[in-house]
């Protein structure tokens, strides 16, 4: 199976899922702005949507968006416990921290990237986030994972959007269980050979 990503993109979830489950990936780094691969493809003729991560499988299907592609990935690899068994309770709560990490934290960070993005727009959407971190900040503050006990793949979604504050100067240091969750991840080997396979510096604060 091939993988697209780009470098501490949204990509890095799966890439984290897959190394965890032991699935040997090819990785094809896409370029977002020419929007093509490393070998020169045209990306958008592989993937219409024009963003990452897409996982082609082995007999050419397409599969995009993140909550699908982990859970596709650890549902390959069902001893690794990186998603709950399927029609189980713990598998929609699963996806429910899957569904919210997207919707609320992920998609909130968008506008944070754009140059244009007007000021007060800015600090909405970092105050937006402060509050929807707050959330995930009380289970973490009770439970190591997003789940309890048991690593899974919310938990590589949640590093790898969280990543992302130090870059759009996001002060999440009143987060002290958040921070934790971070630096535990960076000791999984797992996620340490994800970072240094994607020249990605080892660095897992939370705060700015």
């Amino acid at each position: 199976m091939k993988l697209y990503y780009m470098p501490g993109a949204c990509s890095l979830s799966p890439h984290i899922v897959a190394r965890e489950a032991g699935i040997d990936l090819q990785l094809v780094k896409v370029d977002g702005k020419t929007k093509r691969t490393e070998d020169g493809a045209d990306f958008l003729a592989i993937n219409p949507k024009g963003y990452v991560p897409a996982l082609e499988l082995d007999d050419g299907q397409l599969l995009t968006e993140g909550p699908a592609i982990v859970q596709y990935l650890a549902d390959l690899k069902p001893a690794s416990g990186l998603a709950p068994a399927n029609g189980t309770l713990a598998r929609y709560r699963l996806q429910e921290v899957l569904g919210y990490i997207n919707s609320e934290i992920h998609k909130s960070y968008s506008p944070l990237f754009k140059p244009d993005t007007p000021e007060a727009t800015r600090q909405e959407r970092k105050e937006y986030l402060r509050k929807r971190y707050a959330l995930l900040e009380s289970t973490l503050a009770t439970h190591p994972w997003l789940l309890g006990e048991q690593f899974t793949a919310a938990d590589a979604y949640l590093f790898t959007v969280t990543n992302w504050a130090r870059h759009v100067d996001l002060d999440l240091s009143d987060f002290p269980a958040l921070q934790a969750f971070q630096h535990r991840m960076l000791e999984r080997p797992a996620v340490q050979e994800v970072m240094d396979a994607e020249g990605l510096a080892r660095r897992a604060t939370a705060a700015a």
